[in-house]
């Protein structure tokens, strides 16, 4: 995003030139830099000076809107970097991060000069400039992913990306004014979202408020002056609060850092916004930080507190038992200070306070005692992970982005396991998100889930405190209702990954058997085998299908997308060039038996064929009834009654992509159709019809009524579930003689 606020000697006149002040302000600026290095040692210093030796070079001529050089840019980075105490490779590439994009420089020569690790470093922040979108929208999604899947490789590309970002959000005053708002709603969206995630609340702050200041110029400057206002009203108040604590903490013998803390203009802006509040019915604009020597003395501080001012019930936050997703611990406590004025507390220990600032960085920053997997967990890394996991199951850039920023604003509810550890969710995930959460194999295996004990239904949201456990099934598989609920970009994802892979298998399959009928009606008794001896013919027949594998065609047959008996009749083409000749008893068999309902080489339907076959909707056909399967463009195949209109008007027109179809002798479930019944308008009328469905092991998946002014008589029309003909015919006798009813047929299809 650098590029916004830089122009290039090409540009038209009244650009500014460099001047002899600018160019000392470049030199200062690396001199502030080199003082900033004091952390690493003399070896890596020189690295870092050749980066930057290189990097000057390289931008020698290209200048910001302000007018200094280029290379002020990348200094100001660095020296942020510097700030997080990285190391001397995220500080070479926060210099070179520009080199690639706008001076030239390719990843080789970088791999050469700095060694491939800072080269891998500038390429996951270097924008995909030279790629072709089709939309804005779609660039900026893929740019998103890249970056994004290289901080999971890698979380110092995103610390350089956010001090990027940070400067050019400081100096944005520079920009021209018409990329103010887009710039800042970015900024606002992605990349404060994205700091607020790994714990950098330094910078979440910033960036928020520098947003703010120039998407919202107006409110910026009027809430500038309220607090400007309130701060002097409220000096004398802060001042004794201050004084009360120290004497207080003094006599209990504990050492405190007392720390004012303000609320940012834009958070007080987002609470009047989401509340309907006023400026002055925000309250909690003030408040203190207390950095204390251990975790008990945080406690104990709390108790001290407790003693001197009254606190607000409900206001009271213990983070450090149970700490955020991104790893921030405190104790918050709201209490009623002098004069009546409410005012926040956040207690916390010198390494907290470290990780509240710098979140992912102060892994850099603050050598924990126990540099434990835990510990990194809780910076953010588990979620950086994640990323990868997602991205292996999703290829489209904007659905990357879709399933990621859900994750991004997380305002997260703390669960148990039933072993007691403890899991952070977005508010309003569900059971089925804290099954991926443990593992893709349990969310792809729950069959059953119970909250604090109770047995709850799958899409039930989970609150703070809840004790979950779930309960697998190895024959349970992940249903697409699932996605109209979950809340995680990880479940999404799983569970859309698991459907495609199930469609493009049994489509697959069904592929296979219905070239394997196509080629017996040629006289092939099954397909040539995939091996050694016919890969030359499999290859020839691929080159005329359009297809790059053998799995390919046949499940694009199986979608409809190439049809069966014109693959059949071209591999007998590609056979007979091998001198393999059909079986003429075959043959004649086959085509004697062409015009019978059921041929030798029908599909065979038992319902257990899923998303491949679809039972058309105009006509439900049920087992028993005769049938016939209709090859749909990219749809799977379509049964049909014999009878229906649609499918004889879809044979009249398209009579190639018809198959032969029979059901199995035991179908392994129950298929809908529908039934209308036709009753009195009597008081509990449908409520008996309903018990005599049931009484006769039929489901009811619908119901509705005629809309018509009442009558004598009404229409009730039913979809029921039944195993074939013979109980349909048993469910509509057992209805038949049921009290008020006129009559009860099944549903006919549209001629």
């Amino acid at each position: 995003m650098t590029a916004l606020a830089k122009t290039k000697p090409s540009h038209p006149p009244g650009v500014h030139r460099p001047t002899p002040a600018s160019l000392n302000a470049a030199a200062a600026s690396f001199a502030a830099l080199t003082a900033k290095l004091d952390y690493l040692d003399a070896e890596d210093t020189e690295q870092v000076r050749r980066a930057y030796r290189f990097a000057d070079e390289a931008h020698l001529g290209q200048l910001r809107n302000s007018g200094e050089p280029y290379i002020t840019h990348p200094i100001a980075v660095a020296a942020q970097c510097a700030e997080w105490k990285l190391d001397a490779q995220a500080l070479m590439a926060a210099l070179l991060h520009d080199a690639i994009e706008d001076c030239g420089v390719t990843k080789a020569e970088l791999i050469e000069r700095f060694g491939a690790p800072v080269a891998e470093l500038v390429d996951g922040l270097t924008k995909l400039d030279k790629l072709q979108f089709n939309t804005r929208e779609e660039n900026q999604a893929e740019s998103f992913r890249k970056m994004l899947l290289a901080m999971a490789r890698d979380v110092r590309v995103i610390l350089i990306k956010l001090a990027d970002r940070t400067h050019n959000m400081r100096t944005l005053d520079d920009a021209p004014r018409e990329k103010w708002g887009r710039i800042s709603r970015e900024t606002l969206d992605i990349y404060a979202p994205i700091a607020h995630r790994l714990g950098l609340n330094q910078t979440y702050r910033e960036l928020q408020e520098e947003s703010f200041k120039h998407l919202l110029p107006w409110r910026y400057a009027v809430l500038s002056k309220a607090v400007t206002k309130a701060r002097s009203r409220r000096r004398d108040l802060i001042q004794k609060v201050q004084k009360e604590l120290e004497g207080a903490f003094a006599a209990a013998g504990i050492n405190v850092r007392i720390a004012g803390r303000e609320k940012t203009l834009y958070s007080i802006y987002r609470k009047m916004q989401d509340k309907h509040l006023s400026f002055a019915q925000v309250t909690d604009i003030y408040g203190f930080r207390l950095i204390l020597p251990t975790v008990i003395s945080c406690y104990t501080g709390l108790g001290i507190l407790h003693q001197m001012y009254k606190p607000l019930p409900g206001k009271f936050k213990d983070h450090i038992a149970i700490a955020k997703v991104n790893g921030y611990q405190s104790l918050h406590t709201t209490l009623v200070g002098p004069s009546g004025v409410n005012v926040e507390f956040q207690l916390r220990t010198e390494a907290m306070h470290v990780v509240a600032e710098s979140g992912v960085a102060a892994h850099w920053l603050y050598k924990a005692a126990d540099p434990t997997p835990a510990s990194n967990e809780r910076l953010g890394t588990k979620w950086l992970q994640s990323l990868l996991d997602i991205q292996d199951e999703t290829r489209d850039a904007a659905e990357f982005w879709d399933h990621v920023k859900v994750d991004l604003f997380p305002d997260a509810v703390y669960v148990f396991t039933p072993k007691s550890q403890i899991l952070a969710l977005p508010r309003g995930a569900t059971v089925i998100d804290f099954a991926y959460a443990i593992h893709s194999n349990v969310g792809d295996h729950t069959s059953a889930a119970r909250i604090n004990g109770d047995q709850v239904p799958l899409r039930t949201e989970l609150k703070n405190g809840d004790v979950v456990e779930v309960i697998t099934a190895p024959t349970s598989n992940p249903n697409p209702a699932w996605l109209g609920f979950v809340r995680t970009g990880r479940a999404r994802s799983k569970i859309r990954h698991y459907l495609k892979t199930l469609a493009q298998a049994e489509s697959e399959q069904l592929g296979e058997r219905l070239l394997a009928q196509a080629l017996r009606a040629e006289g092939l008794g099954s397909l040539p085998a995939d091996d050694e001896e016919h890969q030359g013919m499999w290859e020839k027949l691929l080159r005329f299908t359009g297809n790059r594998t053998r799995s390919e065609l046949l499940t694009d047959i199986g979608l409809g997308k190439r049809i069966a008996t014109i693959v059949a009749k071209r591999l007998m083409t590609l056979l007979a060039e091998r001198g393999e000749k059909p079986d003429a008893l075959m043959l004649s068999r086959e085509r004697f038996t062409a015009h019978e309902t059921v041929s030798q080489g029908a599909v065979t339907l038992d319902g257990s064929e899923n998303s491949s076959v679809r039972f058309a909707l105009c006509c439900r056909p049920i087992p028993g009834d005769e049938i016939v399967g209709y090859l749909g463009h990219g749809e799977g195949l379509v049964v049909h009654t014999e009878e229906c209109g649609v499918g004889q008007r879809l044979r009249f027109r398209d009579s190639e992509r018809f198959f032969a179809v029979e059901w199995a002798d035991e179908p392994v479930r129950t298929f809908e159709t529908g039934i209308v019944i036709t009753v009195r308008n009597d008081k509990g009328v449908l409520a008996r019809v309903a018990a005599a469905l049931s009484a006769a092991e039929a489901d009811i998946t619908h119901v509705e009524m005629s809309e018509e002014a009442p009558q004598d008589s009404t229409d009730l029309r039913f979809v029921i579930a039944v195993r074939d003909r013979t109980h349909l015919d048993a469910v509509l006798r057992a209805v038949r003689r049921t009290p008020s009813v006129l009559s009860a047929v099944r549903t006919v299809p549209a001629p």
